[in-house]
């Protein structure tokens, strides 16, 4: 079989999410290592953590391929008493390369969004109004709910430890919007479209003021649940691309949520 390297592996991602796809203020691509290293491991994650460096380093991986970049705004000082610097320090130490595909990975054809979009059982699935791609989704459900049961539908299917819901009403739900992660600035855009009810995470206090005023439930299901099925699609899409190559992919299923409810 071919050898595989870290540029290998990046021109795989980015078949899937070109860079050109990503917003402005983004940082997608090689963050940290040699494009010409030779991978023989690849570790697939949602966030480079101490602990997804640990097993990446038990597994003898030599690539961490992530959805959320290690390194976002400009470093200056790499200090090893500081979470960013010791990150830095151990993933160069053991020869450990990170690549990291964000909002292009967000707005790609079969990419977060879109696995989203599956996971919720969402049909005719599009992109907002006439845009070539978009960070957000929208498409019907096959079987209109009330907002209640959507949003106990979006836990359950998401397998998420809790969501927080925004009732706008008692009208049926039949067209949804979606945005991964924080995509609260997105809702307004989804009611234009005619959606009923929204998924996202991360919405805060006068967001959900808003959605109620403009008529239309929200599902706050977490940055963290809307975003993690992409590891084991984006694990599997590597597989399949680089199956003629001299490389294992593992994946990250132990991650949880940051928050917790008590």
């Amino acid at each position: 079989m071919k050898k595989c390297t870290v540029q290998f592996v990046a021109d795989a991602v980015n078949r899937l999410a070109p860079r050109r796809l990503a917003e402005d203020w983004d940082n997608p691509g090689l963050l940290i290592g040699d494009p010409a290293a030779e991978v023989k491991k690849i570790f697939v994650c949602l966030d480079v953590l101490d602990k997804n460096i640990s097993q990446a380093i038990d597994l003898g991986a030599q690539l961490i391929v992530a959805h959320h970049p290690l390194i976002f705004h400009a470093i200056k000082n790499i200090r090893f008493d500081l979470p960013l610097g010791n990150k830095i320090a151990r993933l160069i130490k053991n020869n450990l390369a990170v690549f990291a595909a964000h909002t292009n990975l967000d707005s790609a054809v079969g990419g977060v969004n879109d696995v989203l979009a599956k996971k919720i059982g969402m049909v005719d699935v599009k992109n907002f109004g006439d845009e070539e791609f978009s960070l957000g989704r929208i498409g019907n459900l096959e079987v209109p709910m009330t907002g209640e049961e959507f949003a106990r539908h979006v836990k359950k299917s998401l397998n998420a430890d809790n969501v927080r819901f925004i009732d706008a009403g008692t009208f049926l739900i039949g067209k949804v919007g979606i945005c991964s992660g924080a995509g609260a600035d997105v809702i307004q855009k989804a009611k234009f479209f005619g959606a009923q009810a929204f998924v996202t995470g991360d919405v805060k206090y006068h967001e959900a003021q808003a959605a109620i005023e403009n008529e239309i439930h929200v599902v706050d299901a977490g940055h963290f649940a809307t975003e993690f099925p992409i590891v084991h699609e984006l694990a599997e899409y590597l597989r399949d691309e680089l199956k003629n190559f001299d490389v294992e992919i593992f994946e990250d299923t132990q991650s949880k949520d940051f928050f917790q409810t008590i």
